[in-house]
């Protein structure tokens, strides 16, 4: 790939106002390390064409992606800051008359990222080179938080999800489109839309639910002995898991078993698209759910940089912000102050972190009684010194060990 040809307009912002940029900050970082952050050979597998050079250098993407992460700003609302702030030009190194891009460019981009065999290349530039110029010694502060990556995929309910699934083993397995035509009667897999049935009738529903969970069940059953690659493997494990995730076992109206319906609710750490195994159903609040991931982080706050990120599941406890947040402070050097809200306020959380030196800023998780009008652990007086503790009627028995 070779180097952009193009020139920035209008005088350099970097160079001709740098005092206007605050020393320390995320823009004087970029604007001083871009250079050496992102080399035009680190995006060279990128652009292998030689048909001719990318119309903005994928340099300046690397440090505009890198500002709209830490700022949380849309593909737009990014090019808006290029085109009109000073720390933004400055640490991209655009002229003071550049209007940047198009915003589409961003998109490209980062799908070029994804792509590629080495998709965290940006990050890992920075932390590098972080780590390099020692611009966080004496900074100990360290902010944990997360938030919740909206999936691109559309969520499937259990019908889509059954045939998307049946359809992939067929595709992947050897030999299980011959078990399919034998055993899979329910719909014709090689046609990817629903049945054709009467929606609105509630037992049409319920005898399909359970004609294709018997087909997922009996193509499970009945696949050849063999060992499987991994797409395949990984076919027969989807399967598996939406056959059994939205139902359970019902009697039908002569009171026989065998029979499969909906469950009521909705199961744990529930699969939500066979396209994207990993995609769940993510509560960031108690009356607000999305279909994706969490995105985790632990971040210096007076210079803005990212000193860990992870991205996980949205649901099931190994991927709760306190176990995650543990992970995102494993590489500090030394012990630093961290600071989060309730979520990484959980025993073994804070147990890990202060057995490794950490000191915890921590909003405390607010006192609920087990029961309505019951007793909270304020209401109890805890003698750690003397390890006894006195209840609200005033009886003193000796602490126990956990």
């Amino acid at each position: 790939m070779g180097e952009w040809a193009g020139e920035t307009i209008g005088p350099d912002v970097w160079e001709t106002c740098r005092d206007l940029i605050p020393a320390g900050s995320v823009f004087a970082f970029l604007a001083e390390h871009r250079g050496a952050l992102f080399e035009a050979e680190m995006f060279a597998d990128m652009y292998p064409s030689a048909n001719g050079r990318p119309s903005m250098p994928p340099q300046i993407l690397a440090a505009a992606i890198t500002l709209q992460a830490l700022h949380g700003l849309s593909d737009f609302e990014t090019v808006q800051e290029l085109r009109c702030d000073l720390r933004w030009k400055a640490a991209c190194g655009l002229g003071l008359h550049d209007m940047a891009f198009d915003p589409s460019l961003l998109a490209y981009f980062r799908r070029r990222l994804a792509r590629s065999a080495w998709p965290n290349r940006v990050f890992e530039a920075v932390r590098e080179v972080v780590k390099a110029t020692g611009v966080l010694t004496g900074k100990h502060r360290r902010a944990l938080d997360s938030t919740v990556l909206d999936d691109a995929v559309a969520t499937q309910d259990t019908v889509t999800q059954i045939i998307a699934a049946v359809r992939a083993v067929i595709r992947e397995v050897p030999g299980a489109g011959e078990v399919a035509a034998v055993h899979c009667t329910a719909h014709d897999y090689h046609d990817p839309g629903k049945p054709r049935i009467a929606w609105n009738d509630e037992q049409a529903r319920a005898d399909l639910v359970d004609a294709l969970v018997g087909d997922a069940l009996r193509l499970l059953g009945h696949l050849p002995e063999q060992q499987l690659g991994e797409k395949a493997a990984n076919a027969v494990g989807i399967l598996a898991l939406v056959a059994g995730q939205d139902v359970e076992p019902a009697e039908d109206s002569d009171g026989r078993d065998g029979r499969w319906r909906i469950t009521q609710g909705t199961a744990r750490n529930r699969m939500v698209s066979t396209v994207d195994p990993e995609s769940r159903h993510v509560h960031k609040t108690r009356s607000h759910q999305q279909d994706g991931f969490k995105a985790h982080l632990a971040m210096q706050p007076e210079t803005g940089l990212y000193t860990a990120v992870a991205l996980r599941p949205g649901a099931g406890p190994e991927h709760h912000e306190a176990m995650v947040g543990i992970e995102l402070l494993t590489g500090e050097d030394e012990p630093v102050d961290a600071f989060g809200d309730t979520a990484y306020s959980t025993g073994n959380a804070r147990q890990a972190l202060e057995a490794a030196g950490h000191r915890l800023f921590f909003k405390p998780a607010p006192l609920r009684p087990a029961i309505p009008g019951g007793f909270t652990l304020d209401d109890f007086v805890i003698d750690t010194a003397a390890a006894t503790v006195t209840c609200p009627a005033g009886h003193t028995v000796p602490l126990s060990d956990p």
